[in-house]
């Protein structure tokens, strides 16, 4: 596939104009975000932005209505949050929350910074298109399934599935070459993707990378694990005895005032791919005082809360396309119980007035066609249109 039109990804030194003002994407590579990078962000948005902190489904954080894009830059360059400007919307790299915490196969931890610096290092990769996706799956399988064009899935300790364009390629790597046959599969991709966004939009994507690594012929690879349906929410023991709290954030959006509470704890964070945060190794009576306290201020420990299954676009008055304000629907459906559980039944399909939808189970809400911000795997649409919302089960 050829694309006319540029890549209009943003980042933060090339905001994006929404309709409620400047918006700017800050790049978390792996999730992995520091007490004090949080709280750089949090004061970022009270100050420059619209009080809000939105968690993307890369693990990525949005700030919107920014009014001053040169301190914003100034801001986040001070606190390490903008380590190359010319990389800076190539660094999009979703890792498992959990890993080296509790469970999985290999401790992909580490990796992370080592493909972000990579990354950064490599000057004929600054023109990545900002879309493109790498993944490093610990075995757990969580996150392989997002699709990426690049990533790594371990399959024994020491041993990793070079995953191109969403599929295992065949290829296994020692651990210690890992990262450096990821960034040698995307200078691959660099030189054929011609107009294309992502190696699927490639001719043969996956299989001219494998020639130019040295692999030619049939990929034999298994088929990987679908994305995780549950995300890591609430109490999660950890491997060392310590405990990790695993938060559902309302739609995604995370107050200011929240997150300098979150950052109060003092503890390295994880921006899940669920728009959600982990914060880990806590003792049993740290994590009790951190449930009380940001609980009542919204945050959800409960994996069977309505929270946890409802996601959503920006919708109005952020989206000049969006039919109606997504947000307050969603919630108000929430709030108002018509988010059923997943065997619940009577579920109208539509058109409906946003008072009366009522849908069951994992479910996605937008305010147009293009349902922005879809998660990946099953989920019931609902899509909001001139005349009401539809509601489409998977």
């Amino acid at each position: 596939m050829t694309r006319s039109n540029a890549d209009s990804c943003p980042g933060v030194l090339r905001l994006h104009e929404a309709a409620d003002g400047p918006l700017a994407r800050v790049r978390v590579p792996g999730g992995q975000l520091g007490a004090a990078g949080l709280q750089a962000l949090a004061e970022a948005a009270d100050e420059l932005g619209d009080g809000a902190l939105e968690l993307t489904s890369r693990g990525n954080i949005q700030l919107r209505g920014i009014r001053d894009a040169g301190a914003l830059t100034a801001r986040l360059g001070a606190a390490g949050l903008l380590p190359s400007a010319t990389h800076e919307r190539v660094r999009n790299i979703v890792a498992s929350p959990l890993s080296g915490l509790a469970g999985g196969v290999a401790d992909v931890r580490e990796l992370v910074p080592a493909l972000d610096a990579g990354l950064r290092g490599a000057p004929e990769l600054a023109e990545l298109p900002g879309r493109v996706l790498f993944t490093l799956d610990d075995g757990r399988g969580d996150v392989s399934g997002f699709g990426a064009d690049f990533g790594l899935h371990a399959v024994e300790p020491g041993v990793f599935a070079l995953l191109l364009a969403g599929a295992d390629s065949g290829i296994r790597v020692p651990a210690g070459d890992a990262v450096g046959l990821v960034l040698a599969a995307a200078r691959a991709f660099a030189e054929i993707r011609g107009g294309g966004w992502r190696l699927t939009e490639v001719p043969e994507g996956a299989a001219r990378v494998r020639e130019l690594l040295g692999f030619a012929g049939t990929a034999a690879g298994p088929v990987l694990p679908g994305p995780a349906e549950q995300p890591p929410i609430g109490w999660l023991p950890q491997d060392d005895g310590l405990v990790a709290l695993g938060a559902g954030v309302r739609l995604g959006v995370l107050p200011a005032r929240t997150a300098l509470f979150v950052a109060a704890v003092e503890r390295a964070v994880l921006v899940t791919p669920w728009r959600g945060l982990v914060i880990p190794s806590l003792d049993e009576g740290t994590a009790e005082q951190v449930v009380r306290v940001l609980a009542p201020m919204g945050l959800v420990f409960d994996a069977e809360s309505p929270w946890v299954r409802v996601s959503s676009c920006a919708g109005a008055p952020g989206c000049a396309k969006s039919h109606t304000d997504v947000r307050a629907d969603a919630t108000a459906a929430v709030e108002s119980g018509r988010v059923l559980g997943a065997e619940d039944g009577d579920v109208a399909p539509g058109p409906v007035p946003a008072a009366e939808v009522r849908a069951s189970g994992r479910q996605h809400w937008s305010g147009c066609e293009r349902r922005c911000g879809h998660p990946r795997g099953p989920a019931t649409d609902i899509v909001a249109g001139p005349d009401g919302y539809r509601v489409t089960e998977p």
